[in-house]
């Protein structure tokens, strides 16, 4: 066989084509479409049935629940499956969803029903189906290969905002949903034709046996160093997220220059993920999450003080950057400390830790709004607080498992690592 064909830093390596798929099909994913599109439909919707901003966060709520409650399970399946087996028929039905809410008729409850449907496929169409592929691919370039598949949504955040921004200003909110349906059905072709995981099983230097039990992870303090860090920047990150151009438009900034500040969170995030990888394999991976969530809170007290078009997108650009990197830093240390046999799943209960801090965060922000009929600078510089706790949090966990283990080591290993400080 040629050389290339296992070089992982060859163009020409078959996992680079993995990844490029990839990073299409999360361009067009749940992960992209939904946090970085649902504010732009906040005031449509409200002016059209009169419901309370509260209200509809209930719907970005209620879809990062059933995406926690989905998660595992579906990380579950895609550690057993073949991935196409599960992302394929979750775009059909997310697209069919997405189309759906342009039918709507003023009942909320037809709203929450569609975000639940939302919620259960989400994560099989966006970097947790995708992630799992291309991770049997790569060793040496893996950081770089999940940064890749990452800006996918970075990508898709750039530009959806603008064109269903757009729709909506041309013509109406619901064209916009169904432009929105028809666009998440573009990840079929290529996930079809290329996404599968790696035939050749690599050696490893992990720590986690294969026979580990899940609930032997999840008594380590490990992993919930990495997964209530998760909650908390998911709180503050989709609470600014998910009102961030309500919040800029209440404060007679126009609506085209919030819709350019949501594509300013794809752009620095694509740029955060990217220098975020390439800093993942040559540097301790909880020190760079450290750095990039405290830029996520940085951007969130500029968006705090924003009252003109410069100071929103600046916010949203550091913002951007700090999600985006965090991004991928999370699935990275799950790989690092516990292998890849049960990396779906641990990855997806991660995802439920993340789903439960963003479905609280839009909703405060909302009731927050009702409260006061307008978007109190103290309220939103609040959500920098969660931020900067996770960001402290990274410290705490310990170096990197770097030996070859067997079964009985594995047993050691997690009670050493029960033994770190929480």
């Amino acid at each position: 066989m040629p050389d290339h064909d296992f070089n992982e830093s060859s163009l020409r390596y078959t996992g680079w084509r993995i990844t490029f798929a990839a990073f299409v099909g999360v361009m067009v994913s749940f992960a992209a479409i939904v946090p970085f599109t649902f504010s732009l439909f906040l005031t449509p919707l409200q002016l059209s049935f009169g419901w309370k901003r509260e209200a509809i966060s209930r719907g970005f709520a209620i879809t990062a629940l059933t995406v926690a409650a989905c998660s595992p399970m579906i990380g579950s399946l895609l550690d057993r499956l073949p991935p196409r087996r599960i992302i394929l028929p979750s775009i059909v039905v997310f697209a069919s969803s997405l189309a759906s809410l342009s039918l709507l008729r003023g009942h909320i409850g037809q709203f929450y029903a569609t975000y639940v449907v939302i919620g259960i496929v989400g994560n099989g169409t966006a970097q947790l189906a995708y992630s799992r592929a291309v991770l049997t691919w790569f060793d040496q370039r893996r950081g770089l290969a999940l940064a890749l598949v990452l800006t996918g949504s970075g990508t898709g955040s750039i530009l959806l905002p603008l064109l269903t921004q757009h729709m909506i200003t041309t013509q109406g909110w619901r064209s916009a949903y169904l432009v929105l349906g028809a666009i998440a059905l573009l990840g079929i072709p290529l996930t079809t034709l290329m996404v599968r995981n790696s035939p050749v099983t690599k050696v490893e230097p992990i720590t986690v046996s294969e026979n580990l039990k899940i609930g032997q992870v999840l008594r380590t303090s490990i992993f919930w160093l990495i997964a209530i860090p998760v909650m908390l920047s998911a709180l503050s990150i989709n609470g600014a997220i998910a009102h961030l151009a309500a919040l800029l438009t209440g404060r007679s900034i126009t609506s085209s220059s919030a819709a350019l500040a949501l594509s300013m969170l794809g752009l620095s995030g694509i740029v955060g993920r990217l220098i975020t990888g390439h800093l993942l394999d040559r540097i301790f991976a909880p020190f760079v999450s450290l750095a990039v969530l405290l830029i996520a809170g940085t951007g969130i007290i500029t968006i705090a003080y924003a009252a003109t078009a410069t100071m929103g997108i600046l916010g949203a650009f550091l913002l951007g950057f700090g999600a985006g990197s965090e991004a991928d830093v999370v699935p990275y240390l799950i790989a690092k400390y516990f292998g890849r046999a049960r990396f779906s799943t641990l990855y997806g209960l991660s995802w439920t830790a993340y789903a439960v801090g963003g479905a609280m965060g839009p909703v405060l922000m909302g009731h927050a709004f009702d409260q006061a009929g307008t978007y109190l600078t103290s309220k939103v510089l609040l959500l920098a607080a969660p931020l900067f706790l996770a960001a402290f949090v990274q410290l705490l966990l310990p170096r990197y498992p770097h030996a070859f283990f067997s079964t009985a080591d594995a047993g050691l290993v997690l009670e050493t690592a029960r033994e770190s400080p929480l």
